[in-house]
């Protein structure tokens, strides 16, 4: 790896950390990176290498705001061990299942929930309730259902679950972000564990990235509880928005 690289990519992966802490979409920025800077590498090893990249930025998160903010954990708590299953699982099934298929439905998805809130003026600005035991169902198949979608394709994990937080358990976006950074958390280790079983990992580049997404991820989440859920609509809508625009580009292209 030609050494004059370090830079940009650290600094691509301390900004993805930042913004995937505030409102989800660090993917957009540290994956397409690591595809134009290592073309002859494998697909498998580049996804393997951002995992481990992006896993320590987003636990840290998830503890930054696990320490200042009420945690859900009647939701969070099945979410995650449902993600992790569904993770793991869709990641054996990803090199199977039609992905060119999958990427009309996604947009869609992603087209519907920006719409909707943006239609919404107030949505995650309050919580509306509180979640109770009887959400335990829906929680546990919001975690496998998105857990099982990150393992096959990814894009979009972070948004969807806030999205789904929000929209199912009545939180307020800032909750529903540090819920979803532990749900995250949970499916990017589920994804390390089958990668470095089943594929390889640069594993000096991906600590290096490791670290400074780490430092990105801290000023991310202190900026997110700083500003709040109004500041945290709009992030998640440029950051949908800027999603739906690339899987659109990427469908185009074929």
């Amino acid at each position: 790896m030609l050494p004059d690289l370090w830079p940009v990519l650290l600094a691509a992966s301390f900004f993805a950390g930042m913004v995937d802490a505030v409102g989800g979409g660090g993917g957009l920025i540290q994956v397409p990176v690591l595809l134009n800077f290592f073309p002859a590498v494998p697909i498998a090893t580049l996804f393997g290498t951002n995992k481990v990249a992006s896993v320590v930025g987003t636990a840290s998160a998830a503890l930054h705001f696990i320490r200042r903010v009420r945690m859900p954990w009647l939701v969070v708590v099945p979410a995650t061990i449902a993600a992790f299953v569904g993770s793991f699982t869709g990641a054996i099934f990803a090199a199977s299942l039609p992905r060119r298929i999958m990427l009309p439905l996604v947009i869609a998805l992603m087209i519907a929930a920006a719409l909707y809130t943006f239609l919404k003026k107030d949505f995650g600005h309050v919580a509306t309730r509180e979640p109770a035991p009887t959400d335990r169902p829906r929680a546990a198949m919001l975690g496998g259902g998105v857990g099982f979608y990150d393992g096959i394709f990814g894009p979009g994990t972070g948004s969807f679950l806030i999205f789904g937080f929000v929209r199912l358990f009545g939180l307020d976006m800032v909750r529903a972000n540090a819920a979803t950074k532990i749900v995250n958390a949970t499916t990017n280790v589920a994804a390390i564990l089958f990668f470095a079983f089943h594929g390889a990992v640069m594993w000096p580049l991906a600590l290096a990235m490791a670290a400074s997404n780490f430092l990105g991820a801290q000023v991310g989440a202190r900026v997110a509880l700083r500003f709040g859920s109004k500041f945290l609509r709009k992030v998640f809508l440029v950051a949908v928005v800027a999603l739906i625009a690339k899987l659109v580009a990427d469908l185009v292209r074929g």
